[in-house]
């Protein structure tokens, strides 16, 4: 096999700095046709360094979870409708839990209006955006922080999530397989996901588009124990199917919010 050329170093550079390359942005910063592109992120996909993705490509996620800050980064305005349309399914006068991950956030930052609110996390991104919201108060489980993302994860945080039953449950994932299988990286992230889904009394599942395209290694759980889906785009048919035959609600958080399915 040929070695790596310095153009595809630098878009390995580019592809672990960003998470994501897309072919018309590279081929216009190397002055390159977009075949030039493709033939590159194939040739780095065949090495096992990135992984193909509609348009483009990111770093594999069989190796390693994207960097926290990049993930913020990746589709942040549907991440923020995705928020928007999660947070007003949640009525005032409620109690909630909401696990790691930047989509969760976004929930977060819609709830600062809510009243009567009781948010329980192991997310302290979650804790400090509703901490100063007048009508939410907020339970941080106790528990080993990762510096890499401000989640609070082990044994201690499994067992503070059980002592409580609340309304709804707002799960983050990473990948979301076509058999309807919810997966994410860490297996101590998905414990306390678990736990969190097993206490609450209905379940919201907020994921855009490109959990679809991504894997994980490891089970959250299966889409027939959601309530609800939030995500950006109509997700593919059989996933659908899924959410139809499990009375799952869809909700599509596009540009034109308001969708259900």
């Amino acid at each position: 096999m040929e070695p790596v050329t310095p153009r595809q170093t630098d878009i390995l550079d580019l592809a672990r700095r960003d998470g994501r390359v897309e072919v018309e942005k590279l081929a216009a910063g190397f002055d390159v046709t977009p075949q030039t592109i493709r033939k590159d992120l194939n040739d780095l996909c065949e090495r096992g360094l990135l992984q193909r993705v509609h348009g483009g490509a990111v770093s594999p996620s069989s190796v390693s979870n994207w960097a926290y800050e990049s993930r913020r980064n990746l589709a942040e305005e549907e991440k923020r409708r995705i928020g928007r349309v999660a947070a007003s399914l949640i009525p005032e006068n409620s109690s909630i839990m909401l696990n790691i991950g930047t989509t969760t956030e976004q929930v977060a930052v819609s709830l600062r209006h809510h009243e009567g609110l009781m948010a329980i996390t192991n997310n302290i991104n979650v804790a400090n955006i509703l901490r100063e919201a007048p009508g939410v108060e907020v339970i941080i489980a106790g528990g080993l922080v990762r510096a890499s993302d401000g989640g609070v994860v082990g044994e201690a945080t499994v067992d503070f999530m059980r002592q409580f039953k609340v309304d709804y449950a707002v799960i983050g994932a990473s990948a979301i397989d076509a058999d309807g299988t919810i997966f994410d990286y860490d297996f101590r992230e998905v414990r306390v996901s678990r736990e969190i889904m097993k206490h609450a009394r209905f379940t919201i599942l907020v994921a855009d588009k490109m959990k679809f395209e991504r894997n994980a290694p490891v089970r959250i759980g299966h889409l027939s124990e959601i309530n609800f889906f939030v995500t950006d785009e109509m997700p593919p048919d059989p996933i659908m199917k899924i959410c139809r035959e499990n009375d799952v609600r869809v909700e599509i958080a596009g540009e034109n919010p308001g969708a259900t399915t």
